[in-house]
This record gives C-alpha cells, sequence and structure tokens, in this order.
C-alpha cells in the first residue's frame, strides 16, 4: 500500500493539497497511474546531468555527471503498462537545484516515496481510491489454477487484474494412446513442478475446472512439495471462462473474497444479470444522474478512468454524479481495465449502477 513509516505505523502524510506516498506493491502503482495526471505535481528523488560538471580530458568530452536530487514535475503524461514494475511520469521541472523549465522524467518503482500535489485540492474520488489502497494493501496475491485433461492455465489474481502467467497443453492429448493416463500423469507433474517455481509458498492457490482433472493437480502439486494454502472449487467451464466464474460468483471468496478485484467483478457481473431480466439497473451517464438524484443508486460501478477524464466536463459531471450517490449512502466501486469484466463494462458506456428499486 501507498505510505509512509511513522513510528512503525504505516499511513499516509498528508500535505496542503495532496500526499506523500511511498510505493510498496505492483498495484500501487496501478493506482498511483489513475491519481498521477496532467494538471498534477510530482515530486521525487531523481537523478539529473549537471552540465557544469562536463570536462575536457586530452581533448575528448567527459560525459556531465548524473547527480540525485528532489525533483518536482508539473505532470504532462504518465505512460504504465499494468503488471510492470515502474510508471512514468512526464512533465516540466517545477523546482530542482538546476533546469526548471526543462523536461523530465519520473520513473517510479517500488520502494520510491513521492508527494503527489493537486492545486485546488484532492478530488474525493481520488481520496476513496487511496483509502481502498489502504484497506486492501496487505491483502496477499493469489494464484488462480484452471486445470482440465489436457490443459492448464495459470493466472495471478491482484487487487486490479488478472494476469496470464502460463498456458500448458498436453500434446496429442492423451487421448489417442494406449496409456493416457499416465501421459496425463506425466504431465500434470510437469506442470506442478513449473507451478511451484512461478508462485511462492505464502501465496494461497485457488485450483478450479471441470471434472476431477483439478483434484488430481492438487494432488500433484502437493507431492512435489507445494506448500501453498490451497482451495479446490468446481466450474461448468474450462478455459479463461472459469477464471472469471470463479471470480464472478464467489467460487473461491475465502481465498480472494478480500480483493478490490472481486468486488468489481461481483457489480459488473450483477448488473449485466439484471439488465438481461430488466431488473433494477441503470446504465449510461445521464440515466445514472437520473437515478442519483432519485436517490436509487445503491452501488456504482465505474470505470477510474472514466471519472478522471483529461475532458474537464465529463469530469465534473461524473465527480457530482459520485457526490450525489455518498450523499444517499451509495457506494462507489472504481475499476480498472484489467479483467473481462471491465471490458464489458466498457462496451455499455463505463458504469453500470445497481438500484435500490427500478426507475420507471
Amino acid at each position: 500500500m501507498f505510505s509512509v513509516e511513522v513510528e512503525a505505523v504505516r499511513q499516509i502524510k498528508k500535505l496542503d493539497e495532496g500526499f506523500r506516498l511511498r510505493v510498496e506493491f505492483e498495484d500501487d502503482l496501478w493506482v498511483l497511474s489513475q491519481l498521477c495526471r496532467p494538471s498534477s505535481i510530482l515530486g521525487m528523488l531523481s537523478y539529473r546531468r549537471d552540465s557544469t560538471t562536463g570536462t575536457q580530458i586530452d581533448g575528448r568530452a567527459k560525459s556531465a555527471e548524473r547527480k540525485p536530487m528532489w525533483i518536482v514535475l508539473d505532470v504532462e503524461k504518465t505512460e504504465f503498462q499494468p503488471f510492470t514494475d515502474n510508471l512514468r511520469a512526464h512533465g516540466v521541472i517545477k523546482d530542482a537545484k538546476i533546469d526548471i523549465g526543462s523536461h523530465h522524467t519520473h520513473i517510479i518503482s517500488i520502494g520510491d516515496e513521492v508527494e503527489l500535489e493537486f492545486p485546488g485540492g484532492v478530488a474525493k474520488s481520488d481520496i476513496s481510491l487511496l483509502r481502498e489502497t489502504i484497506s486492501s494493501g496487505l491483502r496477499a496475491k493469489s494464484a488462480l489454477i484452471v486445470v482440465e485433461n489436457d490443459e492448464i492455465i495459470l493466472f495471478e489474481v491482484t487487487s486490479h487484474g488478472i494476469r496470464d502467467v502460463s498456458q500448458f497443453s498436453m500434446r496429442g492429448g492423451g487421448k489417442r494412446t494406449n496409456d493416457s493416463s499416465s501421459v496425463r500423469k506425466g504431465f500434470f507433474e510437469r506442470v506442478a513442478k513449473e507451478t511451484i517455481l512461478v508462485f511462492p509458498d505464502e501465496m494461497p492457490m485457488v485450483i478450479c475446472g471441470p471434472g476431477l482433472a483439478r483434484e488430481q493437480f492438487e494432488s500433484m502439486l502437493r507431492m512435489n512439495g507445494s506448500k501453498n494454502h490451497i482451495l479446490n472449487a468446481a466450474t461448468s467451464i474450462g478455459g479463461r471462462s472459469a477464471a472469471n466464474e470463479v471470480l464472478a460468483d464467489g467460487l473461491a471468496d475465502s481465498v480472494l473474497g478480500e480483493h478490490a478485484l472481486v468486488t468489481q467483478i461481483k457489480v459488473i457481473e450483477e448488473g449485466l444479470k439484471r439488465i438481461s431480466t430488466n431488473g433494477s439497473v441503470a446504465y449510461g451517464k445521464s440515466i445514472i444522474s437520473e437515478a442519483a438524484d432519485a436517490g436509487a443508486v445503491d452501488t456504482l460501478a465505474v470505470d477510474a478512468n472514466l471519472i478522471r477524464s483529461q475532458d474537464p466536463e465529463v469530469r465534473k459531471d461524473w465527480e457530482s454524479i459520485l457526490q450525489t450517490i455518498e450523499l444517499s449512502k451509495g457506494e462507489i466501486v472504481q475499476v480498472s481495465q484489467e479483467h473481462d469484466s471491465a471490458q464489458q463494462l466498457l462496451g455499455i458506456g463505463g458504469a453500470i449502477a445497481l438500484l435500490r428499486w427500478k426507475m420507471d
């Protein structure tokens, strides 16, 4: 989670118009990518070449020395690829020992401390996202493994996304041989050994899929020394759809239920279900706004990028909607784009509201 250490207690340090934060987990980089945007001010310890240190030695130029210094940027844009270990923030130097007015790029990684300020104050949606991050920050990542007779897929589940790690297929499937059980056993053993290398002992595992192959694979993991906490969950289908079923239907809530990702998926899937049954649901900005004004919104799932749109009018409209929902004690769920349900949400405009009653 984002934090500073104060008397061994991890917490956020508030500034007049922002926060001092420390990045501790990969998920924090996604959150920071949402907060750090044009018009924000970002300061951190970085490096800058000091041209005054360049010299001539034997007629050859010696390159300028790179010096560490605290550099504050007026942020112009950011670059972030989910499930990577750094966030790049580009901007113009606002405050530093040298080169004020020049362009610079901060590369933010796990362990870095940054100061992030917002002229005019911090948006409530940003505060909410930070609170959620703090509350979920200590929750471990989880492994999600889909097992079928001839295919095994490994996923990593974090607070804001699901990442494909590896996919293994049994060549020939073992279905055309006279000793398919022996072939399958060898396949499971090979994948089990790979799985143990990928996921550390402290990472809980959810094994899912149709049929009994998942139980056989769990036994193979144990035989090869896995000490992970394992939950085995039956699904009605295989492949990536099985992973979505586990998350959406709460089949592994004892392991995954505290993840922000699970909450996001459950709300979206419930909303889509209500759409299909003509239930108490709203989507589209204008209809959601009407429902919010009536106090009818129980839970809103909204694309985190949408409420931070670079279009000031769009951003202002959504901030107003969120404020109205909060006043009527509704819940706001900010959604990342790194899972299949989020892509369905984008297909209907980026937001869906579960209502307390059906609107006419």
